[in-house]
């Protein structure tokens, strides 16, 4: 089933979030469950609301700030850090959109809505682009309304997934999105809560698998060898308060790995700030994120082959989608 959203629905959810909020003291927010979900817990920490924390947002429980506070407090630079990969995201998706022509991107690991988001950002260069978002945190999922504003060109959606998910992934996103038309696979910041190494990049060619050559792929990645000494006890830090999660920093030769069957736009994997950056000081912000644009060269991914894994079966069209995907209007999708 796909549920739509209107704008006077959103318009009616944002007036009774208001409302909710005013009438609730600051002691009541950890006992908040959006619509009773299980997978929410407020008392323990998630990345998506630690990650918030350290961008300044509001969307955060005592147990994310505990986290959050306790990471600063072994590396300060993480909330520059975190800004810098925020800004890397805008830069990449406004250069696929205004010169690479992509109009469609699939935004796996999407976080809470923050500024410059994906569609945002691209549909200010092209307004017909399509925009699937995909996450697993109930909060997010919560937010999907303030992700699921679209102008009337293009279109908006979230899809509530586990990034290890691929199928369910791939065969979802066919309802908004045509996968026999060039795409970009971010995956920003998410690569490295897959501990298994092998495991990340059979998920990174299975996703290459799914679209066409011309299509784009955006990672960034904790660097184990950018600021090493800060980045392990970080690393240590954030680890001891996310239990369904681990958090693994690789060298930079590890993340260039993921890029294979796709051709490196320059400059390359390079420190996120460092990706064709809009000022010096800009270029300039200490981070530990390697990031980087690769174009699909080849047909097919050399690792998935290697292994004698077969290709994903052809993208499903809408109709034939049954599970649940939260839709936000704009012109019909391909069929």
């Amino acid at each position: 089933m796909i549920q739509f959203s209107t704008r006077r629905d959103r318009l009616k959810e944002s007036a009774r979030r208001v409302k909710v909020t005013r009438k609730n003291p600051p002691d009541a927010e950890d006992a908040w469950d959006p619509a009773g979900n299980p997978r929410f817990d407020v008392r323990v920490a998630h990345i998506a609301r630690v990650y918030n924390y350290w961008l300044g947002g509001k969307d955060h429980f005592a147990a994310d700030r505990a986290a959050g506070e306790q990471t600063i407090s072994v590396y300060p630079g993480i909330r520059l850090s975190a800004r810098a990969n925020r800004a890397f995201l805008a830069r990449t998706v406004r250069y696929l959109a205004a010169a690479e022509g992509i109009r469609q991107f699939l935004d796996i690991g999407t976080g809470l809505p923050t500024a410059n988001n994906t569609h945002e950002v691209a549909q200010a260069s092209a307004p017909e682009s399509r925009i699937v978002y995909v996450d697993n945190d109930a909060l997010v999922l919560d937010h999907a309304r303030a992700l699921l504003t679209s102008s009337p060109q293009g279109a908006t959606a979230y899809l509530d997934a586990d990034l290890r998910e691929v199928d369910k992934i791939v065969d979802q996103a066919a309802g908004i999105l045509d996968f026999s038309q060039p795409t970009a696979i971010m995956l920003i910041a998410v690569l490295h809560y897959i501990p298994d190494v092998g495991e990340a990049r059979a998920i990174v060619a299975r996703l290459l698998e799914s679209v066409p050559k011309g299509s784009f792929l955006i990672i960034s990645h904790a660097g184990s060898d950018l600021f090493p000494e800060e980045m392990d006890a970080f690393e240590k830090s954030l680890n001891e308060h996310l239990p369904a999660d681990r958090h693994v920093a690789r060298p930079r030769d590890e993340v260039m790995r993921f890029f294979d069957g796709t051709k490196l736009l320059p400059p390359g994997v390079v420190r996120v700030s460092e990706w064709r950056p809009d000022a010096a000081e800009e270029a300039a912000t200490a981070t530990t994120l390697w990031g980087g644009v690769g174009r699909k060269a080849l047909p097919w991914s050399p690792a998935l082959r290697a292994a004698g894994k077969p290709a994903l079966p052809a993208a499903r069209a809408r109709d034939a989608i049954h599970d649940p995907v939260t839709w936000c209007p704009g012109p019909p999708g391909p069929r």
